[in-house]
């Protein structure tokens, strides 16, 4: 459906490529509801803030609804990238996570695993929309497309953490490879979200993240289907804990197969941090405890570090001077 998306043509191309996969997309979430209809998200009850002001919410699904809904994410992410300014170099990063995750959820890739996340209906704005409307749906739309991401990405870790345990490294490297994929994706799904005016964010949208809008502060926290991820990604190296160099040396096709999805993951670090710096400049998180020192990207920009300290002697090209740093204070 995605394949062969040329991210470097022309603008005029570019819109044509992405109105086609638009249209592919629609055709297989209509063969898919004449199979049987989607769940109404939003007759379900929010789990949490975060599901509420989202518009996901968490119900066992069948193969089918759980493809239904997911191709549902990708249409509408697809029709509104067709007028979002992402760069060509993320829309092929968030366009080969919503091909991969079509993949798994209809089944046609190995490991494919029914998935319980239901994403709800995001308001499409009419035609001749004002930015405006189109600017907030694109943020929830965004949002969703990278709730799918995790959601994908986790079952993808877990399927391959499965495989390792049973021995079967084939399998497991399949599955990592497709988890990578998954996770690249992450940040170029966030980046689209963004693809609105900082003004507008900060004047229209960030205060309804925010008491009294919200009953709590919305974090990224919040989200089980990061939860889900992270979790995964805990156990996969609980079974893989190996350094990289005696890993390579017995499995060199799963050092370098781990070390992907673990550069990956610190790399969603790195751009969550340059994006917040976007959007919000030097402001506090909204989520921040008043008395804490740092403001939202500092809090990030330490998140980043923990993460390529742990993942030091796991991968080839390490951030020596963070797992030196860190190692130093637990030794202090």
């Amino acid at each position: 459906m995605l394949a062969g998306l040329a991210t470097h043509a022309r603008p005029v191309e570019r819109t044509v490529a992405l109105r086609q996969a638009a249209a592919a997309a629609g055709e297989l979430v209509a063969a898919l509801s004449a199979l049987a209809p989607a769940v109404s998200g939003e007759a379900l009850p929010a789990e949490s803030t975060s599901q509420s002001f989202f518009r996901v919410r968490e119900v066992e699904l069948s193969d089918q609804q759980a493809a239904l809904h997911g191709v549902l994410v990708v249409h509408r992410a697809l029709e509104d990238l067709s007028e979002a300014p992402l760069s060509g170099a993320d829309l092929a990063l968030e366009t080969a996570g919503m091909r991969q995750s079509v993949l798994d959820l209809t089944g046609t890739a190995p490991g494919a695993a029914p998935d319980s996340a239901a994403p709800s209906s995001v308001p499409e704005p009419a035609a001749g929309a004002s930015l405006e409307s189109v600017w907030s749906a694109r943020w929830l739309i965004g949002h969703q497309v990278h709730v799918l991401f995790n959601v994908c990405a986790a079952v993808a870790v877990a399927d391959a953490t499965r495989h390792l345990r049973d021995d079967d490294g084939d399998a497991a490297l399949l599955r990592l490879a497709d988890a990578t994929v998954f996770v690249q994706g992450f940040p170029a799904a966030m980046t689209h979200a963004s693809t609105i005016p900082a003004d507008y964010y900060m004047a229209a949208i960030r205060h309804t993240m925010a008491p009294p809008s919200v009953d709590v502060p919305l974090s990224g926290r919040q989200h089980r289907g990061y939860k889900l991820f992270r979790a995964a990604m805990k156990d996969l190296l609980s079974v893989l804990p190996d350094s990289y160099e005696h890993l390579a040396a017995r499995a060199p096709e799963l050092a370098a197969a781990r070390a992907a999805l673990l550069e990956a993951d610190i790399v969603d670090g790195e751009r969550h941090v340059t994006l917040a710096y976007s959007m919000v400049h030097l402001r506090r998180s909204i989520a921040q405890r008043p008395e804490g020192p740092d403001n939202a990207v500092a809090e990030l920009r330490l998140m980043r570090h923990r993460r390529a300290a742990q993942y030091a002697s796991l991968i080839l090209f390490r951030d020596h001077y963070v797992a030196d740093a860190v190692a130093g204070l637990r030794h202090s």
